[in-house]
């Protein structure tokens, strides 16, 4: 027996040789090279090309990362000598490391055939059904759930977990959370009432005080839970109309012709490519102001809805533009005093560096 082959310690039964050591060292080094290299961008790029969503190619590639870590680690233990069999059950576990490596492997592939269903249905099936565009991602979305509920079902009982066992367990936990656990049901069931009725549908655009992802126009990602859209007040600007009315305040120089400010600002809203003919553009004088004559001009559009601040806007540059060609003046802020009686005397103060300047 050579000095690498003899025992130098013991585990258990078993006795570890410095061979031992030193396979269970390169083994294990060899798992966390591995581990790295699958969590690198290289490998990314790889399962991309497969149109795998960029968070589903990351929750694989972290999972693979740990399977091949684990998968040295016990070759490593088994190569140190003390054995540790792939078949054999884990204690207090019915199922062994072949077993659970086989299951997060359908899980991850029922997780995918999930996301593949919803993808195809609503980009290929359900594209040219006729149906709305919110309609078919409500049908796809329930169907990917579905798919993705009775997979984890078969999943789970044919690697020998019971969903008979589970109830026991879910009825001895579930009093306990269930308080921590109503607000993510909520939110789950506000989403399948969102996709059944359809108060807001894919492009609406939205105001808001499981969730809803709401892109808005400086492009930042709102998560909204879902029970938000059931009992709090939404305002959804095409949910039965694309149609939105716009109203512009404009104030003008006392003395101008009302005429010909309400003709003016009406042939600026019609300039523009977007406003609607019908219903037309108006204008209203809203009230005497301060220092102002104060017009409401009203417009409709369809296609700038989407984006109402690049419409008033460019409106805005209109007003200004046809204001200023017709000759009707916007004042700044102004007050007419009146005196009655007597006479109001005006002394010039020299400021601080007039004086200072006489005094050298």
């Amino acid at each position: 027996m050579t000095l690498l082959e003899r025992p130098l310690f013991y585990v258990g039964e078993h006795y570890v040789t410095a061979l031992g050591l030193i396979a269970f060292a390169g083994l294990f080094a060899t798992g966390l090279l591995i581990a790295r290299i699958l969590q690198s961008d290289a490998v990314r790029r790889f399962f991309s090309r497969f149109k795998i969503e960029t968070k589903f190619v990351a929750v694989v590639t972290t999972i693979l990362s740990l399977a091949s870590l684990i998968f040295f680690i016990i070759g490593a233990i088994n190569a140190a000598g003390i054995p540790l069999a792939w078949n054999a059950p884990l204690p207090a576990i019915k199922l062994s490391l072949v077993q659970i490596f086989l299951l997060v492997a359908l899980l991850i592939a029922v997780f995918w055939i999930s996301s593949r269903t919803k993808r195809f249905l609503f980009n290929r099936l359900l594209a040219d059904s006729g149906l709305d565009r919110s309609l078919q991602y409500a049908i796809s979305q329930v169907i990917s759930n579905i798919v993705l509920v009775v997979g984890i079902f078969i999943v789970l009982e044919n690697t020998g977990i019971h969903l008979g066992a589970l109830t026991v367990f879910a009825g001895a936990v579930g009093v306990g959370v269930g308080f921590g656990l109503q607000n993510i049901a909520s939110n789950f069931i506000s989403g399948l009432v969102i996709l059944a009725e359809r108060p807001i549908t894919i492009g609406d655009r939205v105001e808001v005080a499981r969730s809803t992802v709401i892109l808005t126009s400086d492009n930042i990602a709102m998560i909204v839970p879902n029970s938000k859209f059931i009992d709090s007040p939404v305002t959804n600007w095409h949910y039965s109309d694309p149609r939105v009315r716009f109203r512009l305040p404009v104030g003008v120089a006392y003395g101008s012709d009302v005429n010909k400010v309400r003709e003016t600002l009406i042939a600026a809203a019609r300039e523009h490519s977007a406003t609607l003919s019908d219903p037309e553009p108006t204008a209203y004088l809203e009230k005497f102001g301060d220092s102002t004559i104060d017009f409401e001009l009203v417009a409709w559009t369809q296609e700038m809805s989407y984006k109402p601040r690049r419409f008033k806007s460019d409106l805005n540059y209109l007003i200004y533009k046809h204001l200023t060609a017709a000759g009707i003046e916007i004042p700044n802020p102004q007050r007419d005093l009146h005196i009655r009686d007597g006479v109001i005397k005006v002394k010039t103060i020299p400021d601080r560096h007039t004086m200072e300047r006489s005094e050298e």
